[in-house]
């Protein structure tokens, strides 16, 4: 059994180019990986506290794996510039290299509509899909918050240069900030409020609320402002954290040896964290909200997380570990998008009084298991079943371009 893992690890690296920097891959699938876990539990009244996201300040790991996925994007559309830019003549020109981000930003704002649709209520017989869900559409979500932080990047790396690139960071955290510090705004009773991070009432609150409508938002009951986590206000630091990935390639891509940039990475890292852990006391660490503090936060642990895959894998040679995540990272968005599909329809089919997601745990994982551990242990086999069919895409050549 362990020769085969062995020989199995092995033919997965063996397709991937000699020089390619296997760190940033096993990280993407390590990321994407723990998202499914996090999204996919037996039992949501049954969760381990750090596979749970922070109720409103703070965080916990679940926080940190969405802004993972966001530098990784600007990382890997640094490295995918660099590469166009070394083509010399062969290279696209920047309008032609815009058309192509735009259209791939519609695409995934589609793929994240598709999924916000892809529900049935079978349970119900008065169930009206198109009064209850396509009339209450939900407008944002992850796919979506990808597609419009990529696009905007693009723009913002094409036409500036290293500093203007760290001017666009820092400077769209200073908008969002002074709107959320000091713009007033009201609530539907006349009251006047300004400077509030509170769930439900803040500026980001307030416009989504106002612009897309309560019945578009994730958090609908909220008070006085229906919000969303993915809101519009909120793009802006999401952007900025897809630009901390473009200047973390950056810094990888300089002749520096790997030694010196992993060492350049923790210590910029470890700085950042400790700046935000700081910085929570006067502006609190908030994934909803996406503080400023939360950029510097989760792409501090980011810098971290990239230093010790490339010191394993690219320094040390201990590489073995990282193909099933190779799998699963070559295919994220295809990834992302089966595991909800199968998600939804485990919510959707129902089963004597309840649902087949809930016979399932209440019949097979919580006997065995118990609560938690039964909970955890029905994450892991819904990764393992996702694997056997990203490996087959994988080892097929299906991989999903968006």
């Amino acid at each position: 059994m362990l020769n085969w893992l062995k020989a199995h690890c092995d033919a997965i690296l063996a397709t991937l180019p000699p020089q390619r920097l296997l760190a940033l891959d096993a990280l993407r699938g390590l990321t994407i990986t723990a998202m499914i876990l996090v999204n996919n539990p037996g039992s949501w009244n049954y969760v381990y506290g750090p596979l749970r996201h922070a109720t409103w300040h703070g965080w916990t790991v679940a926080d940190l794996i969405f802004p993972f996925f966001i530098v990784i994007v600007g990382m890997s559309l640094q490295f995918s510039l660099q590469r166009q830019h070394s083509q010399g003549k062969n290279s696209l020109p920047k309008s032609q290299l815009i058309q192509h981000a735009a259209v791939r930003s519609l695409k995934l704002f589609g793929l994240g509509l598709f999924l916000a649709l892809f529900y049935f209520n079978f349970a119900d017989p008065a169930y009206s899909y198109i009064e209850q869900k396509l009339l209450n559409l939900r407008w944002l979500g992850v796919l979506q918050r990808i597609g419009l932080v990529y696009f905007a990047t693009v723009l913002i790396v094409l036409y500036c240069g290293t500093r203007g690139r760290l001017a666009w960071l820092g400077g769209l955290c200073l908008v969002y900030l002074l709107a959320m510090w000091y713009l007033p705004y009201q609530d539907s009773q006349g009251n006047t409020f300004s400077g509030l991070l509170l769930s439900g009432n803040s500026f980001a609150a307030w416009l989504d609320h106002t612009v897309l409508g309560v019945n578009h938002l994730y958090y609908r009951s909220a008070t006085p402002f229906a919000f969303d986590p993915e809101g519009i206000w909120s793009t802006l630091p999401a952007t900025a954290s897809c630009l901390s990935g473009v200047l973390l390639a950056q810094w990888l891509q300089t002749d520096r040896s790997l030694a010196h940039k992993v060492r350049g990475l923790l210590l910029a890292g470890v700085i950042a964290v400790w700046l935000a852990e700081l910085w929570h006391f006067s502006l609190p660490i908030n994934k909803s909200l996406w503080t400023p503090s939360f950029v510097l936060l989760s792409s501090g642990y980011c810098a971290i997380a990239l230093a010790a895959c490339i010191w394993l894998c690219d320094i040390k040679r201990w590489r073995r570990w990282s193909a099933p995540f190779v799998v699963f990272g070559a295919n994220a968005i295809l990834f992302y998008m089966l595991a909800g599909m199968m998600a939804r329809l485990l919510v959707m089919i129902p089963v004597g009084d309840g649902l087949l997601k809930g016979w399932i745990f209440s019949n097979l994982f919580q006997p065995l298991f118990g609560n938690l551990n039964g909970s955890l242990a029905f994450a892991l086999t819904f990764l393992a079943l996702s694997y056997l069919l990203m490996h087959w895409c994988y080892r097929r050549g299906h991989i999903f371009k968006v």
